[in-house]
């Protein structure tokens, strides 16, 4: 029989175990995430499709390469552990995970690499960058564990290459859904698509390599600039990305609750001209249209000062790089001597298509208004993100437009005759060809340099400025990237504190 005294002492004592219970449970971190984006993915395979948003889900989280980028821009193994090169940089061995499964359960081995090689650089490859597979000559499987590729010339850029989004390594039997129900070997796998709204991932258990802290990681489509801040306050979004809606960052910064983050990306952000198309063709308009630019005002106008201006299609941030920023100089009384020399005394219409992104939208009007300055009166012409992949990128069906190549380390897309600026320069495409059979850094950094020359002597596009990246998120999460050297929203890092 127990005394009220008794009675009294167990009680309070089930209130402190309670109270003791409910602290440990409210110190327990999170295991969910909610990252915002601007743009949703037409689909989510990453190996046949142009668009960003498609790598920025499933790049590392999803799919993973032979190699990966990681958040330092550094070559870390993926689906490969280790990896060699011969002496003549024709053929590379590569040893896979041995126990590295899809998510569907089957084996993920150098079968699936000859697979996905072979699919990339076959005639029918929808590929967005089937060129990283043009130098490959054949894929052998010696065994299981081991791919061998042989090249046909050297290419110093494949193993980087091979780590891309487009490299992603695909199985026979689900390369074929793999744009809706996506079956890759990372450390999340695919658990619904809510057309217009989100993607979610869920933590993939099998998952042979180190597992994240995150069980469920949620992707929201936000593109309205007014609802993403609105969003990140009322706590809908733990983290949003390529933050453009610049003007509220001062708000975010004096917020103990959010953290700001600043980094560089890989996005050279273009006046994309279409060199086949009068007259475009002239230099010398091009030429014109470089000096009607005022970059600066560029940026203050679009980035509100949180960007770098450029002079060619090379981020600063890259040895190699070349300062060419001070060779058309803003100069509205050059550019219209120039017109003039090029026989447009009087100017001329012409039409710039804008895609949905903020730098995009608000960044063609600015450049409109200074194309007018001179006598180039742009009409704008708003379009939808599929529309643009559709007519622009695809069917090269446009005077100019407005756009950030966010691809890491492609200037070679100068070389490409099929490429939608419609540019050849044999100078340039000697100088690429040279690039690829050099390996040593430092020649290869020269060379770098010398295609930067060449591309801003011929004014091939506007070159205006890197687009930052911007991530506002909780105070607390930790892993999400500072930097952005691959297109990647890569969350396999993050936690909670």
């Amino acid at each position: 029989m127990t005394t009220a005294k008794q009675r009294f002492t167990l009680a309070a004592f089930a209130v402190l175990a309670l109270a003791a219970a409910s602290q440990a449970a409210l110190a327990q971190p999170r295991t969910d995430l909610v990252v915002g984006m601007a743009l949703e993915p037409p689909h989510l395979d990453p190996t046949a499709g142009a668009a960003g948003a498609i790598k920025e889900v499933t790049y590392a989280n999803l799919f993973e390469p032979l190699l990966r980028v990681d958040a330092d821009g550094k070559l870390v193994p993926g689906l490969a552990e280790r990896w060699s090169v011969s002496d003549d940089g024709l053929t590379y061995r590569f040893a896979l995970r041995p126990n590295a499964k899809f998510h569907d359960g089957t084996t993920a081995d150098s079968a699936d690499v000859k697979f996905t090689l072979d699919r990339a650089r076959a005639a029918e490859s929808v590929n967005a960058q089937k060129a990283y597979f043009a130098p490959i000559a054949k894929v052998e499987t010696p065994d299981p564990q081991t791919a061998v590729v042989t090249l046909s010339r050297p290419d110093g850029l494949f193993l980087f290459h091979m780590a891309s989004g487009d490299a992603a390594i695909v199985a026979p039997e689900s390369a074929a859904t793999n744009k809706q129900k996506p079956v890759g070997t990372g450390p999340f796998k695919f658990d619904r698509w809510v057309a217009g709204d989100r993607v979610v991932l869920v933590r993939n258990p099998d998952y042979d390599g180190a597992k994240p802290k995150i069980d469920r990681v949620t992707f929201r489509f936000i593109s309205d600039p007014a609802a993403q801040v609105a969003a990140l306050k009322a706590g809908d979004i733990d983290a949003f990305t390529l933050f453009s809606t610049y003007e509220a960052l001062p708000e975010f910064r004096n917020d103990p609750a959010f953290t700001v983050m600043v980094g560089s990306t890989e996005g050279e952000t273009l006046l994309s001209t279409n060199n086949a198309r009068k007259p475009f063709d002239d230099v010398r308009v091009r030429r014109a249209m470089a000096h009607a630019i005022d970059r600066q005002t560029l940026i203050e106008g679009v980035l509100y000062g949180n960007g770098v201006a450029i002079g060619s299609h090379f981020p600063p941030h890259r040895e190699g790089y070349v300062d060419l920023t001070g060779m058309y100089p803003y100069d509205p009384a050059r550019a219209k001597a120039l017109l003039a020399e090029a026989g447009y005394p009087n100017g001329f219409d012409t039409t710039l298509r804008l895609p949905p992104p903020p730098y995009a939208r608000r960044g063609g009007e600015l450049v409109a208004a200074m194309l007018a300055e001179v006598g180039i009166r742009a009409k704008i012409e708003p379009v939808e993100w599929a529309a643009w992949l559709e007519k622009t990128f695809k069917g090269k069906d446009y005077d100019l437009t407005m756009i950030a190549h966010t691809e890491p380390l492609d200037i070679d897309i100068y070389a490409r005759p099929d490429y939608y600026f419609n540019y050849r320069s044999e100078r340039f495409n000697a100088l690429n060809e040279e690039l690829n059979r050099t390996q040593d850094p430092a020649k290869r950094n020269a060379l770098y340099g010398e295609e930067q020359k060449v591309l801003a002597e011929d004014a091939v596009n506007g070159f205006l400025f890197m687009l930052p990246s911007v991530t506002v998120q909780k105070a607390g999460l930790t892993g999400m990237w500072v930097n952005r050297p691959v297109q990647a929203n890569d969350v396999t890092g993050v936690s909670w504190k």
